[in-house]
């Protein structure tokens, strides 16, 4: 029994290492969140790079998938960035992404309008000269990044107008209770009005009356 769980162990080790190593191969990748997005919505994106190397990522060039159009980025300190066409590029102007580290870009894009999967390919300088093509496809040792572009529910152009009927309800809940504030405040008027009146019908009466007695 020993010998079997010796055995079993030995085998197992190997495997482990290389799953070990698996996942941290696949956690270096270059990757673009979220995954999914709606047809013609404005989607915030963050473009995660880890630095692989033991020298520091310099430059990292993204490419805008066909149909999507590049709108607004967030700056970063130590960063320039620059769009051309297509072409984002993030270049750094002090000492880069070090080995070891990793540093998130963000940024706003008008998602295609028709659904389907669109590709980041995104190229990855190093401060050796060095150049790394995160183009490949899924699967391979440098695949892109792919974000699934999903119907729009529920809503056109992918704009979401349920918190505009939200508002126009609330709208339509506080007009009718002002009206109904309205009303009540309104109501002890009436009645003032009513009992004044009374009042002036009864002082007229008494005067006609003292009048024929005199």
């Amino acid at each position: 029994m020993k010998t079997m769980s010796r055995k079993l162990w030995i085998i197992s080790t190997p495997m482990i290492g290389a799953l070990l190593l698996f996942a941290a191969t696949a956690s270096a990748h270059v990757t673009i969140a979220p995954a999914q997005s709606a047809a013609g919505a404005w989607e915030t994106y963050t473009l995660k790079v880890p630095s692989e190397k033991d020298s520091p990522t310099v430059e990292l060039d993204l490419r805008i998938p066909e149909g999507a159009q590049f709108k607004q980025y967030e700056p970063v300190y130590g960063w320039d960035v620059t769009a051309d066409g297509n072409k984002v590029t993030w270049k750094a102007t002090g000492g880069g992404i070090q080995p070891g580290q990793f540093q998130r870009f963000t940024f706003t894009v008008k998602n295609p309008v028709s659904p389907g999967n669109i590709a980041w390919n995104a190229y990855q300088h190093y401060g050796d000269g060095s150049l790394v093509q995160w183009s490949g496809e899924e699967g391979s040792e440098t695949p892109h990044a792919v974000t699934s572009i999903t119907e729009a529910s529920g809503s056109e152009g992918g704009h979401d107008h349920s918190g505009m009927s939200a508002d126009h309800s609330s709208m339509s809940d506080h007009a009718a209770m002002g009206e109904a504030r309205s009303s009540a405040s309104v109501s002890p008027l009436v009645y003032a009005a009513f009992v004044l009146s009374l009042l002036a019908l009864a002082l007229s009466l008494i005067s006609l009356i003292r009048r024929r007695r005199v």
